[in-house]
């Protein structure tokens, strides 16, 4: 069956398959030691048959020999086609173990406005689902295809051996099935593509009312979450009927045109016999050969569904390795060490949308062991700066240095082991407590955690927990508090010692009394330390250097907390409407 098909997929995807190929030659060894056997079955029911001369007149001995021939072939045939399945799997599943594995070396790979430009749930339904159509289609593809051939070429050898001219009428025939498939194919291919993007969208709009469904039943949206669901599951099943409804078409078409050639195949032997030129053994055997020519077809268009969502499924996954990477350094690149946090940031301009501008013109000099808080309204360019500062994002224009050196030069790898980072929004990942907060550490004592969480007030509440630091956090931190997660993120940062900090909100999840003593936590960390604090509680950042108020992506006041106050300008309105009493 010839499927209408990107080459580039085909090509790309039998890059992968190609690594196997030592397996994909044994395998096709025992699809033709088996179907070989298989093929030799037919030729010798029609001599069966003709040992059976008519009533009181049958060869049993010959009959006996031949029976016994064909028992000894089909068990023999069955164990190297099991042979030659088992075999395909491996190197299908081989194959996809590479291209899972390439396809998440990727997604670590990828700036972070892909993840801010692309659902969650399709980006895993990408590893999954479309990995999982990508197996089956494979697996089925292959061993059609190694059956196939080698059926096909000896059903084609032994028909002509048998009569050349009923075999001229199959061929003949035979090409129609190819057209109809292909013609089907064509269609359903748009179809299977469609499925696979909808189901994409729809595990990006369920993993998203999941992880909010504390919100989702607050607001009373469960109505028209369930709304829009079904709408999109709506849609996803029209796709899917469709693509099925094409691929059904296939076989019973092609095993229309088989059947017509099976009638033919019929009339002419019976003819054939009756001019005394084919026995009736002859007939037998010939048309079970032609019922072999055939049925390789109608297999491969039986599993062409699987196939085509296979393709639709590499097209996705091919999509995803074809993003842009991020880049790591520009030439020449140059190595940070020694990192002292000197920082400047000199005529940077930076917008999410080119037709939003955010930051412009944005210039700043951090002098070594400095702590400079961030404040402003929201949506004023805070997370941006030190986002910047980490390169999750490239500058539109203009550069970041630090201690003299352009950090777009520096590899990221080697930035960004030179800043400690605390977000507003906590992560944990599936393990221990201190694996947690010995997290990317492969040579941390359990002293070394042990201080680092009892430094920022954790060991408490850690050691109430059942198996203290060998207790397991469940999905998502479930166990514990937001309070205690943030601990733990806080915990995990104050390990790894480094000479430069940003604190995003890092307190924001903990209650004031707890604050205070973080606090004095945090001024011992970020002592000698250059820091950048992100803080709406202004009161937690009285003792900062310098204070920059932004709005609007610039800086609008400058100054320390004092200074500020004295000139009763943006920073004190702020200040004020915190502290009005």
């Amino acid at each position: 069956m010839v499927i209408n098909l990107k080459k580039t997929t085909i090509n790309r995807l039998w890059g992968y398959i190609g690594k196997s190929k030592k397996l994909l030659v044994v395998a096709f060894l025992f699809s033709l030691l088996g179907n070989t056997m298989a093929v030799f079955t037919p030729l010798l029911m029609g001599k069966a048959i003709d040992q059976i001369i008519g009533i009181g007149n049958v060869d049993f001995g010959g009959l006996r020999n031949i029976l016994l021939l064909l028992a000894i072939l089909y068990v023999i045939s069955s164990f190297f086609q099991w042979l030659m399945s088992v075999i395909s799997n491996i190197a299908a599943n081989n194959t996809v173990r590479e291209l899972r594995k390439d396809a998440f070396y990727k997604l670590n790979r990828l700036p972070v406005n892909y993840y801010d430009r692309h659902s969650h749930g399709d980006v895993i339904s990408r590893l999954t689902n479309d990995i999982d159509a990508i197996t089956d289609g494979l697996f089925q593809g292959i061993t059609q295809i190694m059956t196939s051939v080698v059926i096909i070429i000896g059903s084609f050898i032994f028909m002509m051996i048998i009569s050349p001219v009923i075999t001229l009428a199959v061929i003949i025939v035979t090409p129609l099935c190819f057209f109809i498939a292909s013609f089907i194919a064509k269609h359903s291919r748009l179809m299977f593509a469609k499925q696979s993007r909808l189901t994409g969208e729809l595990n990006g709009y369920a993993e998203e009312i999941i992880e909010n469904q504390k919100l989702v039943m607050a607001f009373g949206y469960e109505n028209k979450a369930m709304e829009s669901f079904g709408a999109m599951n709506s849609s996803l099943y029209e796709a899917g009927q469709k693509a099925q409804w094409y691929s059904s078409l296939t076989n019973p078409t092609t095993r229309l045109v088989n059947n017509i050639a099976y009638v033919m195949v019929t009339v002419m032997g019976g003819l054939l016999s009756l001019a005394g030129n084919l026995s009736v053994g002859n007939i037998a055997s010939f048309l079970t050969y032609s019922n072999q020519f055939a049925k390789p077809i109608n297999e491969i268009t039986a599993v062409a569904s699987q196939i085509q969502a296979a393709f639709a499924s590499a097209d996705r996954i091919f999509a995803l390795m074809d993003e842009e990477e991020e880049v790591t350094a520009a030439e020449p690149v140059v190595e940070l060490k020694d990192c002292q946090g000197n920082v400047e940031f000199s005529n940077v301009y930076f917008s999410y949308k080119k037709e939003v501008p955010l930051i412009q013109n944005f210039n700043l000099k951090v002098e070594k062991g400095s702590m400079v808080a961030i404040v402003g309204p929201t949506g004023s360019g805070k997370t941006t700066l030190v986002n910047l500062l980490m390169r999750f994002y490239e500058l539109n224009s203009g550069k970041i240095f630090l201690d003299g050196k352009d950090i777009s030069h520096m590899d990221k790898d080697n930035l960004r082991k030179s800043i400690g980072m605390v977000l507003q929004e906590s992560w944990l990942t599936s393990g221990t407590i201190a694996e947690n907060i010995a997290y990317g550490l492969t040579d941390v004592t359990q002293e070394k955690i042990v201080e680092a969480a009892k430094a920022v007030k954790a060991h408490g509440f850690i050691m109430r927990l059942p198996e203290g630091y060998d207790t397991v956090i469940e999905e998502d931190g479930r166990n514990l508090s937001q309070g205690q997660k943030q601990l733990l993120t806080i915990a995990r940062v104050l390990i790894i010692d480094p000479p430069m900090l940003i604190l995003d909100e890092a307190t924001s999840s903990i209650d004031t009394r707890t604050e205070i003593k973080i606090q004095e936590a945090f001024l011992k960390m970020m002592e000698g330390r250059t820091s950048f604090v992100i803080a709406h509680r202004l009161s937690t950042i009285k003792e900062a250097d310098t204070i920059l108020v932004l709005n609007n992506g610039n800086i609008v006041e400058q100054g320390n907390h004092k200074e500020l106050l004295a000139e009763k300008g943006f920073y004190y309105n702020l200040y004020q409407s915190q502290f009005s009493s």
